[in-house]
């Protein structure tokens, strides 16, 4: 393999392979790839082991991990960061993130775009989900600022029916 070709946030982007000026190594983790390449920072590099979830990233529409992913595992993936949720022609922020600011369910703001994501992918293969399902979708999320208490509030207005 000598280049890797995935959509980012809707746009095509080919990356040669290898150890050159420019290249991108075999082992370069996709959070890197994000972040340093195409200064994607709202995807957050924490533990470096997939387990706190402050970097997750849709790929294919399901929340994965770009800390263990490497990025020339990506090759015909679509990818969607936390900047790529909003629509791209008006602006207007994905229902998700608009629950989360309206109920201004952060802190420090680390763990926001792995949440978000996380619940994101959780909408997308179940439309209708119950409050345990977003715990459930949340579980692998950690939040040093104790703020998912606030975080399950703002999701459970996007599935509540009003009466």
């Amino acid at each position: 393999m000598d280049s890797v070709t995935m959509t980012i946030n809707g746009k095509e982007y080919t990356f040669m392979i290898g150890e050159g000026f420019g290249q991108i190594p075999v082992n370069e983790t996709l959070v890197m790839t994000l972040r340093e390449r195409l200064h994607l920072t709202g995807t957050k590099f924490s533990c470096g082991e997939g387990c706190c979830g402050a970097c997750a990233v849709l790929i294919d529409d399901r929340a994965e991990a770009s800390c263990t992913t490497l990025t020339v595992e990506c090759g015909g993936k679509n990818i969607v960061t936390i900047e790529g949720l909003a629509d791209p022609v008006t602006g207007k922020l994905d229902p998700v993130q608009q629950a989360i600011l309206d109920y201004s369910a952060f802190q420090c703001g680390f763990c926001t775009p792995g949440i978000i994501i996380a619940a994101k992918a959780l909408l997308l293969r179940n439309p209708e989900p119950t409050l345990d399902d977003f715990k459930e979708a949340l579980s692998g999320n950690l939040c040093r600022c104790i703020s998912q208490y606030r975080v399950l509030e703002a999701l459970d207005t996007l599935t509540r029916k009003e009466a």
